[in-house]
């Protein structure tokens, strides 16, 4: 089991951490009055069993499941919780456990904070994406209208266990929605690694070896700037243009639904074109950071009709300032760099330019 010290809490992460879970629990300061554990349907049937007869302390848990998918990410699901917690009789010694992927975490999160003005909670993350990006940081949060992680909230869970035979039970296609968050990390801060990612062949990962590498990368910043001030934003890398990308493909009837990975690969290819135009990132180094994602992720052609609703929607994110659209690039492939602005000609041309690389 390895162990990455963050602010005020531990991640853990191997095959043996649900055991340090249980002396972790027994051994904690606060004995809990209730534990109370967030799964959704599938958390329930592939995690839940494995997790009850590995911790006995949570073996007596009162379970509450909730529907998967960002759409459940909002504030009508998160008051049916918090009725739950209060009908359970809930007082501010319980524990509220989170075990699933990034939406669990994030409101699971969001809910125990501000329960009774914040109760104790646990993050078991269950997908790669959750494991690598949800699982440091703080940030805790739901949608507002169709806008990622609109309301929110700092706050940190008491541990974070990060048990990588969970993995075994997600599709190929989650695997790659959390590999780009990986890929990512690699690209703005550690060139020798991102060599040695886009050459792995995903069935032979040592999950644990990587999820450790990529959590020290996020840790490292987080630690550094933990409001998002400044360094952080390095994080935001790919997300700009990806969270409008995934935001307009959970809208009925516009285009095919993308997972998170997906939509940040979207981003990236097309950050890559504004890293080259703006932050002077070197083709060469575009082209072989492009190749190697289309490669992955085969994503589809953005309809031009809707260009000008990603511009829109990239308005609304949370990083901008003074009515510019805020961007993370590259100014070579390991080396990112915060605060880049961009316009709408810009931006489409970018959107134009990951169409003509598929």
């Amino acid at each position: 089991m390895q162990e990455i010290k963050s602010q005020d809490y531990s991640v853990y992460i191997g095959s043996d951490v649900l055991d340090h879970l249980q002396s972790f629990l027994e051994q904690h300061p606060v004995k809990y009055s209730k534990c109370f554990v967030m799964v959704d349907e599938n958390t329930h049937k592939h995690c839940l069993s494995i997790l009850l007869a590995e911790v006995e302390y949570l073996k007596d848990s009162e379970i509450i499941e909730i529907e998967s998918g960002e759409i459940n990410k909002c504030i009508e699901v998160v008051a049916q919780v918090w009725l739950t917690l209060s009908e359970a009789e809930a007082d501010r010694k319980a524990l509220f456990v989170n075990l699933g992927g990034g939406v669990i975490g994030d409101m699971g999160g969001f809910i125990a904070s501000t329960y009774k003005r914040g109760i104790d909670f646990v993050n078991i993350p269950t997908t790669l994406l959750s494991q690598v990006d949800a699982s440091v940081g703080g940030k805790l949060g739901i949608d507002l209208n169709g806008l990622k992680n609109q309301i929110g909230v700092f706050n940190f869970p008491q541990g974070v266990f990060i048990y990588t035979p969970f993995l075994n039970s997600l599709p190929k296609s989650q695997i790659r929605s959390g590999w780009a968050e990986i890929l990512k990390h690699a690209l703005i801060r550690d060139k020798a690694q991102w060599e040695v990612l886009k050459n792995i062949d995903l069935n032979t990962v040592n999950w644990d070896e990587q999820i450790a590498w990529s959590v020290k990368i996020k840790n490292d910043i987080v630690l550094q700037d933990p409001k998002e001030k400044g360094l952080r934003k390095l994080l935001n890398f790919g997300h700009t243009i990806g969270h409008a990308v995934e935001t307009l493909s959970l809208e009925k009837n516009e285009i095919k639904d993308l997972l998170h990975g997906e939509a940040i690969a979207v981003g990236m290819i097309a950050e890559l074109y504004l890293s080259n135009k703006i932050a002077d990132m070197p083709q060469i180094e575009v082209d072989d950071v492009v190749k190697s994602l289309v490669k992955l992720y085969h994503p589809v052609p953005l309809k031009e009709e809707h260009f000008n609703k990603y511009v829109r929607l990239m308005g609304n994110d949370k990083k901008n300032e003074k009515g510019t659209i805020n961007f993370t690039l590259l100014k070579s492939i390991g080396e990112g760099e915060v605060n880049y602005t961009a316009d709408k000609n810009q931006i489409i041309e970018a959107l134009k330019y990951f169409n003509s690389v598929l």
